[in-house]
C-alpha cells in the first residue's frame, strides 16, 4: 500500500538549506561510495527476478493464510541464498480474516446481472442464503445524514469519487473504513463502497475496513466506479437497484505468522542497527506487486547491493519484513514490543511501501536538526534525478519507532499510477518496471548506506509522551483503537 501522511512540513529540504548553520558530516569518500552504489545498482535488476519470482510462484499473501506461510519459507530462502546473516523469523499473533465466496446480484430493473465485487477486511458476513434490498445511493456522509430516513432496511452504496492529488486517497477511504457503522446507525443492511481508485476498469479494489463499537455490525464490500454510477443513474431515474449480497466472510481465529529478519553486520559498531524494511503480506487478489512486493525485493537488493559493492557499512543494516501490514500493522506492533528495550541502539529505521516506481526521495519523521543534517546529503543522489528529502511520516510498520526517537524513513516514488493497482487484481508484476526498480534501489541503498557509515548518528527527537486514557463519550460511542478495527488511513 502506498503511505500516505500528513507532512510537517511542506518545504522541500534541499542540499543547499542550512550549509552555514550545519556540517553534514558525511562519511569519509561519501561521493566515491555514492557512484560504486549508483553503479552497481543499474548493473543489476533492483530485484525484479525475486519480484516475478514472488508473484509467479508464491502470489498473492492474505496474512494467516498458506499463501503467507509460503511466502516467509520464500523470503527466509532468498536472503540465506543471497548470504545474508542472522537470517530468521519472529512469531507474530493475530486474528486472521477468511473471504470466502462472494456474490453480488443486480435483479432489478432490467436483466438480472453479475456485478464484480470483494469484501472487504474484517467485514462479516451474510447470512447463506445472502440477503436482498434496493440501493440507497449516496455520494457522502453529509448526503447520508440528510437521508438518514430512507436508510432502515435499505443497502446504502457510497459513490464518493476518489480525485487526483495530494490527500485524496485519505478523503476516500473514509467511506471504506467507516461506511459501514454510518451507514448502520440508521438501519442500513448492508454498504457497499465505490473503489478507492480515478481507473475505471471495472475492477473492484478492497482494503480493510472497521466497525464502531456500540454499533450494529453489518456487511460491507468494494464495487467497482462504473457499478457505483450505475446504481447512481437508476436512482436518478426513479428505478433504485434491488440487489442480493452474499459474502461468506468471516473471523478465523487466531493463528500464528511471522516477521522474516536479515543482517549485513556492521564492521567497527555491529551492535547499532539501521533497520530497513516492507511488508511481506498482501491482499487476496492480484499478487502484491506493488503494495508490497516492490518493498521487500527492494530491501533485499539494497543488502545485495551493498555487499556487491563491496561496502561493509560501519553499522548493522538490519531488513525485516512485516507480517500483517494490512490489517493494522501488527508486524510492525510486535516487533517494537519485542525490541522496545533495545530502541536507544537504532539510529535509524527506513520503510519501502509506495510501490516500485522512480524514486522521488523520502520523509524523515524525526528532530528538525536530523532533517536538516539529511538534507545536506541530496547532492549525492543527483544521478538518480529530483530526489529530495521532506520532514514527513515515515511507514506503518515503523511509526512506532519514530514515536521511541529513531529518525524514521519512509521511501518515496513516484506514484501517479500507484492507486490504479493498489489493493486490486490489477496489482501485478508486469506493472512493475526494471529501469525504475533499479532507481529505487540505488536510491533506498545510498540512504541506508550513510545512515550506517556516518560518523555519528541523527540526532533523535524527544519520544512521544504516554497516551492518556480516553475519556469516554457523552453521547455516540466514538471508534475502537483496536488496530483491526479501526485501521489508519494508509492503508
Amino acid at each position: 500500500m502506498r503511505v500516505v501522511f500528513p507532512m510537517l512540513a511542506v518545504v522541500t529540504l534541499t542540499c543547499t538549506y542550512g550549509l552555514a548553520a550545519v556540517p553534514a558530516a558525511l562519511p569519509a569518500n561519501a561521493d566515491q561510495a555514492a557512484k560504486k552504489i549508483i553503479d552497481t545498482a543499474r548493473a543489476g535488476d533492483g530485484g525484479w527476478g525475486m519480484l516475478a519470482d514472488l508473484c509467479d510462484h508464491v502470489g498473492s499473501r492474505l496474512a494467516g493464510s498458506p499463501s503467507y506461510a509460503r511466502a516467509v519459507a520464500w523470503a527466509t530462502a532468498q536472503a540465506t541464498k543471497l548470504g545474508f546473516e542472522n537470517v530468521h523469523t519472529e512469531d507474530v499473533t493475530f486474528a486472521r480474516w477468511i473471504r470466502g465466496t462472494e456474490q453480488l446480484t443486480l435483479l432489478e430493473p432490467g436483466v438480472v446481472r453479475e456485478l464484480p465485487l470483494l469484501a472487504l477486511g474484517r467485514t462479516i458476513g451474510t447470512p447463506p442464503e445472502g440477503l436482498t434490498g434496493t440501493a440507497l445511493v449516496v455520494r457522502d456522509f453529509d448526503e447520508l445524514e440528510k437521508r438518514k430516513d430512507e436508510v432502515k432496511g435499505r443497502i446504502v452504496v457510497y459513490n464518493f469519487p476518489m480525485r487526483q492529488g495530494s490527500g485524496a486517497y485519505g478523503e476516500a477511504v473514509a467511506y471504506r473504513t467507516r461506511g459501514a457503522s454510518r451507514a448502520a446507525k440508521y438501519g442500513a443492511l448492508a454498504a457497499l463502497v465505490r473503489s478507492v481508485t480515478t481507473l475505471a476498469v471495472r475492477a473492484p479494489h478492497t482494503g480493510v475496513m472497521g466497525y464502531e463499537d456500540g454499533v450494529p455490525q453489518i456487511p460491507t464490500a468494494a464495487i467497482t466506479i462504473e457499478d457505483a454510477l450505475l446504481m447512481a443513474r437508476l436512482q436518478e431515474q426513479g428505478t433504485p437497484a434491488k440487489l442480493r449480497l452474499v459474502l461468506g466472510a468471516k473471523d478465523g481465529g487466531p493463528v500464528t505468522d511471522a516477521n522474516v529478519v536479515a543482517e549485513l553486520r556492521g564492521r567497527e559498531r555491529p551492535d547499532e542497527v539501521v533497520l530497513i524494511g516492507g511488508h511481506l503480506d498482501s491482499w487476496d487478489v492480484g499478487c502484491g506487486a506493488h503494495d508490497d512486493g516492490a518493498g521487500v525485493v527492494t530491501s533485499l537488493a539494497v543488502l545485495r547491493t551493498l555487499r556487491e559493492a563491496g561496502l561493509q557499512p560501519r553499522r548493522t543494516v538490519r531488513v525485516v519484513l512485516f507480517a500483517n501490514e494490512e490489517f493494522g500493522g501488527i508486524g510492525g506492533k510486535a516487533y517494537l514490543a519485542a525490541h522496545k528495550a533495545e530502541m536507544a541502539k537504532f539510529v535509524a529505521a527506513l520503510e519501502s511501501d509506495s510501490g516500485g516506481f522512480r524514486p522521488t526521495g523520502f520523509t524523515l519523521d524525526g528532530d528538525p536538526a536530523a532533517v536538516e543534517r539529511a538534507a545536506q546529503w541530496m547532492t549525492l543522489f543527483a544521478p538518480l534525478g529530483d530526489v529530495t528529502l521532506k520532514a514527513g511520516g515515515s511507514g506503518a510498520d515503523i511509526g512506532g519507532m519514530g514515536g521511541e526517537g529513531v529518525p524514521a524513513f519512509g521511501v518515496g516514488s513516484f506514484g501517479e499510477h500507484y492507486f490504479d493497482y493498489h489493493h486490486s487484481p490489477l496489482d501485478t508484476v508486469d506493472k512493475v518496471d526494471v529501469k525504475d526498480l533499479r532507481d529505487a534501489v540505488a536510491s533506498y541503498a545510498l540512504m541506508t548506506w550513510l545512515l550506517a557509515e556516518a560518523p555519528e548518528p541523527l540526532v533523535r527527537k524527544a519520544p512521544a509522551p504516554p497516551t492518556p486514557p480516553a475519556q469516554p463519550p457523552a453521547q455516540s460511542p466514538s471508534p475502537s483503537s483496536s488496530p483491526a478495527q479501526s485501521p489508519s488511513p494508509k492503508r
